[in-house]
């Protein structure tokens, strides 16, 4: 049995850390929201044992070790069911760029196996086997844009839906390691009690609402970042960011014409800046 299913990527329109807790990890405050560039996973079960996985022109980390092959393995144990899975996992989503790919690949791989051996678990079900995974997995099942607390696994839906809006996502093609901007984030005073601020009804109104912690802490290594982010606004985004703990940073456009001309301005100025337009999921 063979199935083809898409993990799509995530954007952070909100990160804020609130302080450091005493697992070592941090509590946070963000707004997600999947957007419209993906990766495609073909699930193959065979009546073999053991998970492989392959991800043609990116050096992943091989079987188990990599996050997609982990959750297979997780979720077999929990069906206590034994079957050979092939994952082949075709790359759209730049790898440690701050779009959670990895862990959309693991939420993608829970619920299609899911589907594939009529497992019948249930959507908070499997949030819980992902939350065992990693932080942002549980979001990439909650199924629509989240406000997350907690390390990110605290999921409740948003209080109204987001303009539709453009999104034009630049990758200045250097890797940022998660763990390294968390460890060097120099937290001030932690804080007790954090509201979100009124969420946007315009593409204008993204200005004042997004924000991002980690940033000047990846943009102190990559300043590749700050240029990122002034070349958008320059280009006429009504707001930029960077996402996750970077480095792609997105800008926010009105309208499909104002992106499109974005895009093609940076890819024709910049090689090695990987700029793609993309929508809201």
């Amino acid at each position: 049995m063979k199935r083809v299913y898409w993990a799509p990527a995530k954007i952070n329109l909100r990160l804020q850390v609130l302080g450091k807790r005493e697992d070592g990890y941090h509590d946070l405050c963000m707004v997600m929201q999947c957007v419209s560039l993906y990766d495609r996973i073909e699930i193959s079960l065979s009546k073999g044992k053991g998970v492989r996985v392959s991800c043609p022109g990116v050096d992943l980390l091989p079987g188990s070790k990599n996050i997609a092959g982990k959750a297979a393995e997780v979720l077999l144990g929990r069906l206590g069911k034994e079957w050979g899975v092939d994952l082949i996992i075709e790359k759209n989503i730049p790898v440690a760029a701050g779009l959670g790919g990895g862990s959309s690949d693991a939420a993608t791989v829970l619920s299609g196996l899911n589907d594939m051996l009529a497992a019948g678990l249930s959507r908070d079900e499997l949030m819980m086997i992902g939350s065992s995974l990693g932080a942002d997995v549980p979001f990439f099942l909650y199924g629509q844009p989240a406000i997350a607390r907690g390390i990110g696994d605290v999921l409740q839906p948003l209080p109204r839906p987001l303009p539709d809006v453009w999104y034009v996502l630049v990758n200045p093609g250097v890797a940022v390691s998660t763990a390294w901007v968390y460890q060097n984030l120099g937290l001030t005073s932690p804080v007790d009690e954090y509201r979100l601020p009124g969420f946007p009804k315009t593409a204008r109104d993204f200005r004042s609402f997004v924000v991002n912690d980690l940033e000047r802490v990846t943009m102190s290594r990559h300043p590749e970042v700050g240029q990122v982010k002034a070349r958008l606004s320059e280009l006429g985004a009504s707001a930029v960011l960077m996402s996750g703990s970077g480095p792609t940073v997105f800008g926010v456009f009105q309208d499909q014409a104002e992106a499109d001309a974005a895009c093609r301005s940076i890819r024709l100025e910049h090689e090695l800046w990987r700029a793609e337009i993309v929508r809201p999921v």
